[in-house]
């Protein structure tokens, strides 16, 4: 399985990166937080389906799934033989809103 990380994801990365870096004034977690998540999508390529379907905890209809890791939602599709990294929020941001500008039905950053 291929896989691809969208820019909107690269970008979440990154500003997940800077905000812990200069908020908390820690860039050793940071880094440890990011690496994380990384390596948590990277597990995608051969497990596809190991994260949950998003419209299994909301009302839309999407083909999106979520996979948790530590306080993080990975958004992604698998289409055909690619998995595509839409999104990484934060599990207390309002996720769904951010997605499709609903409300969230269920709080899933406490799966894991």
């Amino acid at each position: 399985m291929k896989l691809k990380v969208n820019p909107e994801a690269i970008s979440d990365i990154t500003d997940i990166k800077k905000y812990i870096s200069e908020e908390y004034d820690n860039p050793t977690a940071a880094n440890r937080i990011t690496a994380k998540i990384v390596k948590s999508y990277k597990l995608l390529k051969t497990s596809p389906y190991m994260g949950k379907q998003l419209d299994s905890v909301t009302e839309t209809k999407s083909n999106y799934r979520v996979l948790v890791s530590g306080n993080y939602l990975i958004f992604y599709v698998v289409e055909e033989n690619i998995v595509i990294i839409r999104r990484i929020i934060h599990g207390k941001r309002d996720y769904c809103k951010l997605l499709f500008g609903i409300e969230p039905t269920d709080d899933l950053s406490d799966e894991e």
